[in-house]
């Protein structure tokens, strides 16, 4: 398989080429109480299923675009070799976009249209999931397990939209809920990327904290591109912050934790969630991200841990064998969503359309992953996890405190 060397936020990560699809069908459009289907089934010949993703591949967050992708095509090559579902092979067609808006309109436009998918499977970031959305659920192509937490990848409730783990918004609730019942902190204060995703992150610091009596002390908004923190934090530090909680990713929140440090401003918990949780920034070199916590909805295991069962020990040994790195928390959940996808596809049937597709994926109720969490569908119900884990980073490793938190 053709292989692409992408290099982001310092790391070398591996990942398989876009690809071109054969198929070419006609779409019907998704009507909002039911799914359309077709006599030809865009996405679906007599030997194979086309999924595509938009993700993010060489931009800010490739670590999640790359970690996911690789993640997902090692399980849908197991079950190509094993045969395929009910004698169809899954194929993967990626694009890259950067994280950007334009480039991601682009590439749904070419996936759905051109390639004509069956399904948008674990498209990385929320403002380019939102900005393509509309547009795929016209053409009647479900979105499913979308790489963001984002309340809009739930919410409202559509028969297209899946996800495999909780909100940024329920994450940093609980946050804030179980910091100030447990940590005794009292003066909340917000940094967040000034995006979609960021301000979801400070809407549910606002209403967590007014919830509980109290107030935000002070927020601050800094772009993507930013890369000196420095007055930023001044500010929070003379608000009497003693709890940061974070709407940034991997190089942002190393960038602040490192210029706390310089500051050496200490008496302060840093809270981030799903989107800032990484190997990465347990391993800077300074010891920065040393007591940095994380609210997310499956924590990263390791291959020395003694607490692995021979399942999970022989994935991680299969994956660095496959990449050339230890499989972290992007590529764990890469790997869950297309398993669950292949489940769908097993209970769907011979006869695939997208409404079989959607009632066996809604059918999953029993399902625990190889790492050891749930996710749970029913008929209302597609967010799929609904509890939160909390991690935090000592000497260079994420330990788990909890595994079931909510607000």
């Amino acid at each position: 398989m053709k292989r692409v060397v992408l290099i982001a936020a310092g790391l070398v990560l591996a990942a398989c080429g876009p690809q071109e699809s054969a198929v070419d069908d006609v779409t019907e459009p998704d009507a909002p109480a039911e799914v359309a289907d077709a006599t030809e089934v865009n996405g679906v010949t007599d030997t194979e299923v086309v999924l595509g993703t938009h993700t993010d591949l060489s931009g800010a967050i490739a670590i999640w675009g790359v970690g996911v992708l690789n993640g997902a095509r090692m399980r849908f090559e197991e079950v190509n070799a094993a045969g395929g579902v009910h004698g169809r092979t899954i194929r993967y067609i990626a694009e890259d976009t950067q994280y950007q808006i334009p480039r991601a309109i682009s590439a749904a436009n070419k996936l759905i249209h051109r390639d004509k998918i069956f399904a948008m499977l674990m498209a990385v970031g929320t403002p380019t999931n939102n900005a393509v959305m509309e547009e795929q659920f016209e053409a009647g192509v479900p979105n499913i397990f979308p790489g963001s937490g984002a309340r809009s990848m739930v919410e409202p409730f559509r028969k297209l939209m899946f996800s495999q783990h909780g909100t940024y918004y329920d994450e940093i609730r609980a946050a804030v809920k179980y910091f100030v019942e447990n940590k005794g902190r009292t003066t909340p204060c917000v940094m967040y990327l000034n995006n979609e995703y960021g301000l979801e992150i400070a809407e549910g610091a606002r209403d967590q904290a007014a919830a509980m009596g109290l107030e935000i002390a002070e927020m601050a908004a800094y772009k993507i591109t930013d890369s000196e923190f420095t007055a930023p934090l001044i500010r929070l530090r003379n608000a009497g912050c003693d709890l940061v909680l974070m709407g940034t990713v991997h190089r942002d929140t190393i960038l602040i934790l490192e210029a706390a440090r310089k500051l050496g401003w200490e008496d302060v918990d840093w809270v981030g969630n799903n989107a800032a949780y990484g190997q990465v920034i347990a391993d800077h070199e300074t010891g920065s991200g040393e007591g940095y916590y994380a609210f997310v909805h499956m924590a990263k295991i390791y291959e020395d841990d003694e607490t692995l069962t021979e399942e999970q020990r022989d994935w991680m040994r299969r994956y660095r064998e496959k990449y050339g790195e230890e499989a972290g928390l992007p590529a764990m959940e890469g790997y869950r969503g297309a398993d669950l996808v292949v489940v769908a596809l097993e209970r769907a049937g011979r006869e695939l359309t997208r409404t079989k597709f959607i009632e066996a994926m809604e059918s999953i109720n029993d399902y625990t992953d190889i790492f050891g969490y749930k996710v749970v569908f029913g008929p209302d119900d597609h967010k799929g996890v609904s509890e939160s884990a909390l991690s935090v980073v000592r000497n260079g490793r994420w330990v788990t405190l909890d595994t079931s938190i909510t607000y």
